[in-house]
């Protein structure tokens, strides 16, 4: 989440991202069906800080509580004890909840056919294989019902566009983990460029965040004997060269940060045990996290230190004659480079050379003139207030830049001639989420083309810049009956006057008698955009079944751009709540719900966000599902990766920021004399990002104060919940099938 959820498992300094990054894509507990998530080949991009790390190097230990430090006059926590991980106590607790939940949930008429469906969905051969692509090959991750850990595998770009590929096996990882007796998950890999023979895969016990890492070599298709090797941890990792690696991981005592991450970065030669790598660059413990990253762009090869200085700011420093040196920006842009030219993204106003650039603004110039002093910008995106950056892909000549206008993406390509860039709109249709990637950005500009809605099969196009056609190569066909669906945006007025837009999926000339079973979906945080996107198991579950579908665009996230974000960051975090709320009166106003029909979902950022709805508004709902969810915040920054999350919510242990937070935090403030509506809490015990303790402590609460809530945690699954598609679909089923029943 990215957010709590929205982070690719390697953040590198340029490290490809997009910034759309649709959570419900990424948090898992929608349990969509992930139709094509293409290769994200943008600009290299920094995010600084928005990695989220965990605090611990492996969940398997007891994990026993940190220390509770209290404000004057704070009573102890009585649940403490729910916080030890893997405690024994603590997980006969789980056991008992489970059971309640499984054997209501399990009972009920909707749930096996809906998980039946889902899993189907899930499993599905037909699903459009996302591919990045490497040399001559097009690599896919890839699970299916004979396959539930998963394939890695690769084909030709050629064969790729063939409506039936022919697939090379690269890693079953099925049977590595029968033959190691592990239940592997995938996480990632990283190619060795150029040669593209070698990579270092990173493999999850049970879905966590902590990978091992193994070095694989491409042709023989087999893990390297005496290769590059590295214990469970919570690891950065790149190629120097063939034969050295920039490590940061648990080096052992006073090697992490206070959020869980490597304050140390080392130099690794082949051959050489760990211990005797190389310290490169040193951070402190109250930094986030320090990782180097090497970046072959267009001929050229940065080698980058990125320092996190906090969630959203960052340090960061080039390679040059055997010496780090630091880039003078402001800390919370995102730096990034397109051959010879830097490229600055900023999320704050920047006064520099006698001119003010805007929050959001996108800043090129020449990178070498810029260490020297030059400060002489072109502009290639200027935020509007309603426009916004979603992402930018870098092909072998151009960049791609894909806006966001009013919620809807529109792409246009810009190209660097003779020291000047240009700006050309690009062809694309008007309707739902599109998103463009580079195949590959090393050697052509072409580019794959995704397009998509709530309620169109997502469709993949690949094209070339410069060139009006385009070959439709894939697409999902239709996974759920969306006749007589309609999709529309609206827009609510929120507490201040702010207009919040709103996506609503519903029935052509529904009837508006405020009895409609309607689901509100929310996030809301980390300057995370919420987009329409194909969601086959809203569609199947819900809508089929006559619900309405809400996504709400709240601020704290992207959508229009640093500002939406910033306006409701730590202290402003009720603006976002704020926002929520406004839609879902808006909702009831308009008589397309009422308060007895109407449930809330939203997990990790959004499960913070179910939490507070279900505390300060319990009138306005009637079903909550609050997944992998915040909900402690008085010792949020104890627990795991939370020291990372202060520069969003605050510093619960300094007084005057807690006086903010503890207004809204839901732990502190459920009350044994309130209705509430029914909640379906959802945790993971191995999610080694949000803790386990966070939902589990909520509910011994509320059980205390004799609510009525359900609670299941999935013993293994990482922060998406699930570590397989039979536990995705599942905690899914379990989800819709608690929103019908209490909803109808």
């Amino acid at each position: 989440m990215q957010a709590i959820g929205c982070w690719a498992s390697s953040r590198r300094v340029f490290k490809e991202i997009e910034f759309r990054g649709s959570l419900p894509r990424i948090i898992g507990m929608n349990f969509e069906i992930l139709t094509w998530l293409p290769r994200v080949c943008p600009v290299r991009l920094a995010l600084a800080g928005l990695t989220l790390v965990a605090a611990v190097s492996s969940i398997g230990a007891e994990n026993p509580p940190a220390e509770e430090v209290l404000h004057p006059g704070e009573p102890l926590d009585p649940y403490l004890w729910l916080e030890s991980v893997t405690g024994e106590k603590a997980l006969d607790w789980v056991r008992a909840q489970n059971a309640i939940s499984t054997a209501e949930l399990k009972a009920r008429p909707e749930y096996e056919p809906i998980r039946e469906r889902l899993l189907k969905i899930l499993d599905s051969k037909e699903r459009i294989p996302g591919v990045s692509k490497h040399g001559a090959w097009c690599y896919n991750f890839w699970r299916d019902e004979k396959n539930p850990r998963g394939l890695w595998r690769r084909t030709t770009l050629e064969d790729y566009k063939k409506p039936v590929p022919t697939w090379e096996v690269v890693i079953d990882l099925d049977k590595v983990s029968e033959a190691e007796k592990e239940n592997w998950v995938w996480k990632s890999y990283k190619v060795l460029y150029p040669s593209n023979d070698r990579c270092l895969v990173q493999l999850s016990r049970g879905g966590g965040d902590a990978t091992v890492v193994r070095e694989f070599d491409l042709v023989k298709k087999e893990f390297v004997p005496d290769g590059f090797n590295l214990k469970e941890a919570k690891t950065e990792v790149d190629w120097k060269d063939r034969d050295h690696l920039y490590v940061g991981t648990d080096f052992g005592p006073g090697s992490l940060t206070s959020s869980g991450y490597a304050r140390l970065v080392k130099l690794w030669q082949r051959g050489t045990p760990i211990t005797n790598a190389t310290l490169v660059f040193e951070g402190k413990a109250s930094d986030v996290s320090v990782r180097a990253s090497v970046e072959h762009d267009h001929g050229l090869i940065y080698e980058r230190i990125d320092r996190g200085t906090s969630f959203f700011t960052s340090e960061e420093f080039v390679l040059r004659e055997g010496a780090w040196v630091k880039l003078d920006k402001p800390d919370d842009a995102r730096a990034g480079t397109f051959g010879k030219q830097l490229i600055l993204r900023l999320r704050s106003d920047w006064n520099v050379g006698g001119k003010t650039y805007p929050s959001g603004v996108v800043l090129a110039c020449d990178f070498e003139g810029f260490l020297k002093g030059e400060r002489k910008f072109s502009v290639l995106f200027e935020p509007g207030p309603r426009r916004s950056l979603a992402g930018m892909s870098e092909t072998k000549n151009y960049i791609i830049l894909n806006e966001l206008e009013d919620v809807k993406n529109r792409l246009y390509v810009l190209e660097l001639k003779d020291g000047n860039w240009s700006r050309t709109p690009m062809e694309a249709p008007r309707f739902g989420s599109i998103s463009a990637a580079a195949v590959d950005q090393h050697e052509s500009d072409e580019y794959f083309l995704s397009v998509t809605d709530f309620l169109t099969p997502t469709s993949l196009f690949l094209g070339k810049v410069g060139s009006s056609e385009r070959e439709k190569i894939k697409a999902l066909p239709a996974m759920f009956n969306a006749e007589g669906l309609e999709i529309s945006q609206q827009e609510a007025v929120s507490k201040d006057g702010t207009r919040v837009p709103y996506f609503q999926v519903s029935r052509k000339g529904m009837k508006l008698d405020g009895n409609n079973p309607t689901l509100l979906y929310g996030y809301g945080g980390f300057e995370i955009s919420m987009l329409p996107n194909y969601n086959a198991g809203v569609g199947a579950s819900w809508l089929e079944r006559g619900g309405v579908y809400v996504l709400a665009n709240i601020r704290g996230g992207g959508e229009f751009g640093p500002k939406w974000h910033e306006a409701a960051r730590k202290a402003n975090r009720q603006r976002a709540y704020d926002d929520f709320i406004a839609v879902a009166e808006h909702l009831i106003s308009r008589k397309v719900t009422s308060p007895r029909h109407l449930g809330i979902q939203g997990g990790s950022n959004g499960g913070l966000l179910m939490g507070v709805m279900l505390t300060e508004r319990p009138d306005l709902f009637h079903a909550v599902v609050c997944q992998v969810p915040l909900l402690d915040m008085r010792r949020f920054n104890k627990l795991l990766a939370g020291a990372s999350w202060m520069a969003e919510y605050g510093n619960p242990d300094k007084l005057a920021e807690w006086e903010y937070i503890s207004k809204y935090s839901p732990y502190q403030n459920v009350k044994p004399d309130v209705k509430y509506p029914r909640v379906l809490f959802t945790t993971s015990t191995r999610d080694d990002r949000v803790h386990p303790g966070h939902a589990r402590k909520m509910v011994a609460r509320m059980k205390e104060q004799q609510h009525d809530v359900l609670y299941y945690e999935n013993i293994e699954g990482g922060h998406g919940g699930a570590a397989n598609n039979q536990q995705a679909a599942q905690m899914s089923a379990f989800a819709y099938t608690f929103l019908l029943n209490e909803l109808k």
